[in-house]
């Protein structure tokens, strides 16, 4: 009985901490990780980012081809996502067909410039669901720590605005956040 109890408050945790389609994060489980990685970013004063990423085009999927075929193209960008950022990096469902990616560690510029497009040409792949080929594209914006933000709420609000700018500019594309823009706020 007592293992059974453990098992369950297990479960619930997970739950509790985790998206139920693609078993990534949740916004809970993401804040924290967010809180303790900017914590040892201030400590070792390096800088980190988030990005933003909304897939484009994505409401045509679920009213074209049913939430069934949504759901599986959410799952497979969930995969893909993690398998293009590194293993300490952290890949967060926050609803809908909005991710979070935080990306600790980042020594060099280069670090982000390189993945962004890597993320773009991962989802950007044909989609194989149901016998189906769809295509589909993102838009990334990026809060950068601690220039956007310095805490995980204020750097997330910095990278939406920036993924709203990239929308606006075109789709399939990423925009950083304005330092100015943001302080204004």
């Amino acid at each position: 009985l007592y293992r059974q109890l453990e098992l369950n408050n297990c479960k619930l945790k997970t739950m509790a901490l985790h998206d139920g389609l693609t078993g990534l994060p949740n916004r809970l489980l993401l804040m924290d990780r967010l809180a303790l990685v900017i914590a040892h970013a201030r400590r070792k004063k390096q800088a980190l980012a988030i990005l933003f990423l909304d897939l484009d085009g994505f409401k045509q999927i679920n009213d074209t081809h049913g939430h069934d075929v949504g759901d599986a193209v959410l799952k497979e960008v969930a995969d893909r996502l993690v398998a293009t950022v590194r293993q300490a990096d952290t890949v967060a469902r926050l609803g809908g067909d909005e991710f979070i990616i935080g990306l600790s560690e980042l020594s060099h510029d280069e670090d982000l410039t390189n993945l962004i497009p890597e993320l773009l040409q991962a989802i950007s792949e044909p989609f194989d669901i149901q016998g189906q080929s769809l295509i589909i594209t993102a838009s990334i914006g990026i809060g950068i720590y601690p220039q956007h933000g310095e805490d995980g709420a204020s750097l997330i609000k910095s990278a939406d605005r920036a993924l709203y700018e990239a929308k606006r500019l075109g789709k399939n594309n990423y925009r950083i956040a304005d330092c100015i823009e943001i302080a204004a706020v």
